[in-house]
C-alpha cells in the first residue's frame, strides 16, 4: 500500500511540473528587448515632432517576462497592465508627450509615471514610427480596402546618406605638385574622405578631386579653398540628400485592383475595423454607386497628409471640418472612424508579428481595457 502511494504522489508531481513547464516564459533584458522592437521598426521613421522610444525606465537591471500592447495608456489600462503582471508596456501612443515641469499626483500622466516606476514597469512608445513602417499601422489599415497596390503618401528618408558627410565638394586640379598640397592640406581635416579621379578636357589633362565633408569640415574646407584660389578651379558644392525609402512613410495611396461602389467599400471598411457606425461625407456629384479605385488613407488624424492628395475617397480617423469641405469641393468622399478606431486593430497582428521577432521567449499579452474615449449614443 505504501509503495502505491508513493508512485500516486510521484506521478501527481511530475503533472504538475509539466503543466507548470508548457507556460512557462523565459525573460529577456529590457535593453535587448527594445533593441528588438526598434529593429522591427527603427525609430528614424518617427516624425520630429513625435516622442518615441523608451519614455519609463526603471532603474537596471529589468527584465522582461510580460509585454503588454496598447494603443492608449489610460490609468484604467495602467490598472489592467500591473494586475497582468506588465513588465514592460508598449503604448502606440505616447503617455508622455508635453515635457513634464515636476511629477506628482496631480494629471493623469504623472500618476502613470509614478506607478510605473513604483511597480517597475518600462514603458516605451513608437507611434509614428509605427505608422510609416512597411509593416506598420497604415498598411494594416489598408488590409481592410480588398486587393489593391499601396505606396506611401510622403515616403521617410534613410537615416543616414549612403555615403560619409552631408555634403560633396568636388574641384579640378592641373598640376601634380598642386594636388599633392592640397591632398595634404585636407587629409588633415577631421570628417572629410577624398577620392580623386583623372580626366582629361581639349587635350588638357587634369585631376578630379571630389570630398565629401561634414557639415564641420565643410566649413574649413572652403576656408582652405577661399585661400589658395591658385591651385583649383571649376569648383562645384553639392548638399547630399538622404535617399527616400519607397515603401515606408506616412500614409498611402492605394489602388484597388477592382473597382467598388462606395456603398461596398463602407462595409468592408466597418468589417474590417469591427465598427457598426463611420461618418460619410460624399464627394461634389458622388452617391454610394460611384464607384472607387483610389483611396488615399492615414491613420489617426490624416490632416497634415491627405489634403491635395488626388483620390476618390480618403479614409482616415479625424479630420477639421473645412479639410472635409475642401475634399468634397474637388468629389472626394470622405470616412471618418474616430482617431483609435483607425489604429488599435494593429495590436493583434503586431502581437503575432512581435512575437515571431521574438521568437515567443516573453508573453506578449494584448489590453481587454484599451478603446476609444468617443461612442455614438
Amino acid at each position: 500500500m505504501l509503495s502505491s502511494g508513493v508512485q500516486l504522489i510521484t506521478r501527481k508531481v511530475q503533472l504538475a511540473r509539466s503543466s507548470v513547464g508548457s507556460s512557462f516564459r523565459s525573460y529577456m533584458d529590457l535593453k535587448t528587448l527594445i533593441s528588438s522592437l526598434n529593429d522591427f521598426a527603427s525609430l528614424s521613421y518617427a516624425e520630429s515632432w513625435d516622442n518615441v522610444g523608451l519614455l519609463v525606465e526603471p532603474s537596471p537591471p529589468h527584465t522582461v517576462s510580460t509585454l503588454f500592447l496598447t494603443n492608449d495608456l489610460t490609468e484604467e489600462v495602467m490598472e489592467e497592465a500591473l494586475q497582468k503582471k506588465a513588465d514592460l508596456i508598449l503604448s502606440y501612443h505616447p503617455p508622455i508627450f508635453q515635457p513634464m515641469k515636476r511629477v506628482t499626483w496631480a494629471s493623469w500622466a504623472e500618476r502613470l509615471v509614478i506607478q510605473a516606476l513604483e511597480k517597475r514597469v518600462a514603458i516605451y512608445s513608437p507611434h509614428t514610427a509605427y505608422d510609416a513602417a512597411p509593416q506598420g499601422v497604415n498598411s494594416w489599415l489598408a488590409k481592410g480596402l480588398g486587393n489593391c497596390t499601396s505606396r506611401p503618401i510622403l515616403p521617410s528618408k534613410a537615416a543616414k546618406c549612403p555615403t560619409e558627410g552631408t555634403h560633396r565638394i568636388e574641384f579640378s586640379v592641373n598640376y601634380s605638385q598642386d594636388l599633392d598640397k592640397v591632398l595634404s592640406a585636407v587629409k588633415g581635416i577631421a570628417g572629410v574622405s577624398v577620392t580623386t579621379s583623372a580626366a582629361r578636357t581639349d587635350d588638357e589633362e587634369y585631376t578630379r578631386v571630389s570630398l565629401n565633408c561634414t557639415q564641420e569640415a565643410l566649413l574649413q574646407v572652403v576656408a582652405f579653398l577661399s585661400q589658395n584660389r591658385e591651385f583649383y578651379q571649376k569648383t562645384e558644392i553639392l548638399s547630399l540628400e538622404k535617399p527616400l525609402l519607397l515603401q515606408t512613410g506616412m500614409g498611402r495611396i492605394c489602388t484597388l485592383e477592382e473597382p467598388v461602389s462606395l456603398a461596398i467599400m463602407v462595409e468592408r471598411i466597418k468589417r474590417h475595423l469591427k465598427l457598426s457606425h463611420l461618418r460619410l461625407s460624399l464627394g461634389l456629384q458622388r452617391t454610394l454607386e460611384s464607384q472607387v479605385r483610389v483611396v488615399a488613407l492615414c491613420a489617426g488624424s490624416g490632416r497634415s497628409v491627405l489634403r491635395d492628395v488626388r483620390a476618390d475617397l480618403y479614409l482616415t480617423g479625424e479630420l477639421p471640418h473645412h479639410d472635409v469641405l475642401h475634399a468634397a469641393s474637388h468629389g472626394i468622399s470622405v470616412i471618418l472612424c474616430e482617431h483609435s478606431n483607425t489604429e488599435r486593430g494593429f495590436l493583434s497582428d503586431l502581437r503575432e508579428m512581435l512575437g515571431a521577432q521574438l521568437e515567443n521567449k516573453i508573453n506578449i499579452i494584448l489590453s481587454e481595457a484599451d478603446k476609444d474615449p468617443l461612442h455614438v449614443v
